[in-house]
């Protein structure tokens, strides 16, 4: 009798199991309109979702709460603040006012005026907060970065909101030199906007390497927008290529990314770009769906884990770059000519 229920214990579990398994593991279709892409018809925009995945201990590269949290730490461990400008600080961030405004006049706290603002001690709290990112990198983050990477040397143009360099690192890594730009070097980000700069990297608040290009707010940009030549070939690329979002919960919200794309560009539902999101929350996603279909950007689920998106984009990746490769001659067979680039 205890050997027939053994059996019998044995066997369900095994094909249950086996079912759960093969459901857990059934992959999300990759939707049409963009698997047929070609890499050079696209750009990638890369938001604080990607960096969090990659770098997933350090709480810097979540959010800008935690970016400015940071930044504060590494004031007060240099004591760069006094204990009742630290209570202000602390306390605008407890009642989330405007992180723009806060983190602004810190950055300005930081940054006494002198003649070259890479010798305040904002650069040297950057560098902390950043410091050794490189030992900070996830297995499961780098794959997400190996896809990136390799529709990048197929031909598509990568930008960030984010300050750190972890897609720089990773590709040195793999041999690939990607330089990374900011909006203050008008003449490469001509360059890059017109596709002569393919392996560098676009970070349009800044990077932490280079603070003096650090900036939060649109009215920073001005010299940038006056430069009506540069903003048209920027704005030009929403219109004639299809952006893809990775890890961008917000950033069609953030001012400077409006400032540079929406705000700019007319008739936004004939174009057709791509938000890559996790489904938690079915109400919450058919919400995302309807509110971005108007600016021309399709809402995909990878999946509904933060887990999904590494293989669900390595997926994509592959598809996309196989086909070029084959078709075009763009990718591997090609990577020399974009690695040449000036």
């Amino acid at each position: 009798m205890a050997s027939v229920v053994a059996v019998k214990t044995e066997k369900r579990p095994a094909v249950d199991s086996q079912d759960a398994d093969s459901n857990a593991k059934k992959p999300r279709k990759l939707l049409p309109s963009l698997k047929t892409k070609r890499a050079p018809e696209l750009v990638l925009v890369i938001g604080t979702g990607v960096s969090s995945a990659v770098a997933p201990q350090v709480p810097a590269l979540r959010s800008w709460k935690g970016l400015i949290q940071a930044l504060l730490d590494a004031a007060n461990d240099f004591d760069l603040l006094e204990e009742e400008e630290n209570r202000r600080f602390q306390k605008h961030m407890q009642e989330d006012k405007n992180l723009v405004h806060v983190a602004h006049d810190l950055i300005q706290k930081l940054s006494p005026r002198t003649g070259n603002v890479r010798s305040t001690f904002f650069k040297d709290c950057l560098y902390e907060v950043f410091d050794d990112l490189e030992c900070k990198m996830e297995h499961a983050g780098k794959h997400l970065l190996r896809s990136v990477l390799q529709l990048m040397e197929s031909g598509a143009l990568v930008l960030t909101t984010n300050f750190d360099n972890l897609l720089e690192i990773y590709a040195a890594h793999q041999g690939t030199k990607l330089e990374s730009l900011d909006l203050t070097d008008e003449k490469k980000v001509l360059e890059w906007a017109q596709e002569k700069r393919r392996l560098s990297v676009l970070h349009i608040h800044g990077v932490y390497t280079n603070p003096s290009g650090i900036v939060l707010h649109p009215a920073g940009y001005q010299n940038v927008l006056r430069n009506t030549e540069v903003m048209r070939e920027i704005q030009k690329l929403y219109e004639t290529k299809s952006f893809v979002f990775l890890g961008c919960g917000r950033t069609v919200d953030d001012t400077t990314f409006q400032a540079l794309f929406l705000e700019a560009v007319k008739h936004k539902s004939d174009l057709e770009h791509f938000m890559l999101v996790r489904r938690e929350d079915v109400g919450e996603f058919k919400k995302l769906r309807d509110n971005m279909l108007d600016k021309g950007i399709k809402v995909i689920s990878y999946g509904d884990e933060y887990a999904d998106l590494p293989e669900y984009f390595e997926r994509l990746a592959n598809e996309i770059c196989n086909r070029d490769v084959s078709t075009n001659g763009w990718g591997k067979q090609d990577e020399s000519q974009h690695i040449s680039l000036p």
